[in-house]
């Protein structure tokens, strides 16, 4: 039962540059799965529907993604857990973590602006980790550029083989339909969500469309695609060294099906895990799992704190009682759910591959390992980051000081900001990616614990973790700010580059870490 529950599941993140149509294309794929009636669309906010994968309150209002949302159903047979990651920079370390508990990625690209800063940046965490990529070139209801141009910028920009496995005819307004490549059939364009399938061998016999200016130009490019473009390898796109390449519109959902249902045929079951020692098997009968994610107050009546637990082997049972590794602690996981963006079921089986929510009463860090037995388990997953944006952060009313305390230790928790304290002074100091999150974490502040904040501006800093913890304080001044992480460490914030060498060279016995330098490696 085990191994036929392994095969079942597939696990994976949505990865794009903001706007490319990732929550649309998330939206449709619910569709399919019958667990929404109707998509609402992220720019068609007026109308009050919002997208389902998009449930705080503050993406309703910017029409973003900025947590990383989990969806789970069934389709044809399979068990699908979608990880909608956010689209915006700022939160991209987010997006970084998430990565760690999909088995493959569905990058989705804009054919109208090609391959776009966030999605190289996104694309390099995948394959530094080895996970296969699917891609979906969205928005062929628009003129944009041309297929051969985008195959071919995929393979010169990110560095990937690509593999068409379906076919344009036409853009925008030309638009006819796609060459199933896989399945051998054309797929009519019709307009308002309908399609119309004509297989291969017998497009000839209608002639509106073999004989249409545009279907000729397209079949003598699909035709030089078949003689000179690369050879599918499975194999290459199991191991990230070649991305099936699929052509389509979300918003009007056309080849959105036929790129899930052979994405589905394609895509990895899970894989093994690599701990601090070995590597895990899907198949091992010992639970294990990690922490990729905490989330506080997504029911904000409840005031509730969820860890979202990747499942790597046996099988999770409610109410079973599981070591966390990092301090050695028993706890039972009495409440288990799955999820629908905000929606949630509680869930008493789940495999390897799943991704569920336990309430989290404040025990748990993001990378925590939770195993059962006696075999210690420790995941070597999750990857850690270095802000560049500092700010002194206070309560604006003094008397709210209980609420800001629990509210920033909450949110910190979340790992989207970072908290240091000022030598000396005790500040509180936030660090984040950039600006984004710290209006993110006033705005759920303001909302989620009824405080507001100051900001003081420190600005850009390059933060150097110090190897001892006997320091001499003395050494430390405005250009190289002293501050003590949330774990107690000892860092330093220098002004830039300059200060940095400058200090290195004066005190070449203190030891410097640069955190984003060993995670490269």
């Amino acid at each position: 039962m085990l191994n036929n529950e392994i095969d079942r599941r597939r696990t994976f993140a949505i990865i794009s540059h903001p706007d490319a149509g990732k929550t649309t294309l998330t939206e449709k794929l619910l569709l399919f799965g019958n667990v929404i009636r109707s998509a609402g669309t992220v720019k068609g906010k007026k109308s009050g529907k919002f997208a389902t994968s998009d449930w705080m309150e503050i993406e309703k209002k910017r029409g973003i993604s900025v947590t990383s949302s989990v969806m789970s159903f069934e389709y044809m047979d399979k068990h699908i857990n979608i990880l909608d990651t956010p689209g915006h920079e700022d939160f991209s370390e987010d997006t970084y973590r998430t990565l760690t508990a999909v088995d493959s990625a569905v990058m989705i690209i804009d054919c109208t602006k090609g391959v776009e800063p966030q999605t190289i940046k996104l694309f390099k965490v995948c394959r530094m980790r080895g996970i296969p990529i699917f891609t979906f070139i969205n928005k062929l209801d628009r003129e944009g550029k041309e297929p051969l141009a985008l195959l071919e910028e995929i393979e010169e920009v990110l560095g990937i083989e690509s593999y068409a496995m379906n076919w344009p005819v036409g853009m925008g307004k030309r638009f006819l339909g796609v060459y199933d490549r896989y399945n051998e059939v054309f797929i009519r364009y019709l307009g308002k969500d309908d399609e119309e399938r004509i297989p291969f061998k017998e497009l000839d016999a209608v002639e509106e469309v073999s004989t249409h200016p545009t279907f000729v130009q397209a079949k003598e490019d699909f035709d030089l695609l078949e003689e000179a473009g690369n050879e599918f390898s499975i194999e290459k796109v199991k191991s990230g060294l070649q991305t099936p390449v699929f052509f389509g519109s979300a918003i009007s959902n056309f080849g959105v099906e036929m790129f899930f249902r052979t994405f589905l045929d394609l895509a990895s079951e899970p894989q093994p895990r690599q701990t601090m020692t070995e590597k895990i098997e899907p198949t091992s009968t010992g639970f294990s799992g990690f922490i990729f994610k905490i989330q506080a107050n997504m029911n904000p009546a409840h005031r509730d704190r969820l860890a979202f637990l990747r499942i790597c082997s046996g099988v999770f049972e409610r109410g079973m009682t599981v070591n966390v590794s990092r301090t050695n602690k028993a706890i039972k996981l009495s409440q288990s759910q799955q999820f629908l963006a905000s929606d949630r079921e509680t869930v008493d089986h789940a495999y390897p591959g799943d991704i569920i929510g336990i309430y989290d009463p404040g025990v748990y860090q993001i990378g925590d390992s939770l195993y059962d037995g006696n075999n210690k388990v420790e995941f070597d997953e999750i990857p850690t980051f270095a802000p560049e944006l500092f700010v002194k952060v206070a309560a604006k009313n003094v008397m709210k000081g209980k609420q800001f305390g629990k509210g920033i230790t909450q949110l910190v928790q979340e790992g989207a900001i970072q908290l240091y304290r000022q030598y000396g002074t005790d500040d509180y100091i936030l660090g984040a990616v950039g600006q984004l999150q710290l209006d993110v974490f006033e705005y759920r502040m303001k909302g989620e614990y009824n405080v507001e904040v100051t900001y003081n501006m420190i600005g850009s800093k390059i933060p150097r973790w110090l190897e001892s913890q006997e320091v001499d304080t003395n050494l430390f001044d405005s250009r190289n700010m002293l501050v003590k992480d949330r774990n107690g460490q000892y860092v330093a914030l220098f002004d830039n580059d300059f200060s940095l060498r400058w200090f290195s060279e004066k005190n070449p016995k203190i030891g410097l870490i640069d955190i984003m330098a060993n995670d490269e490696e």
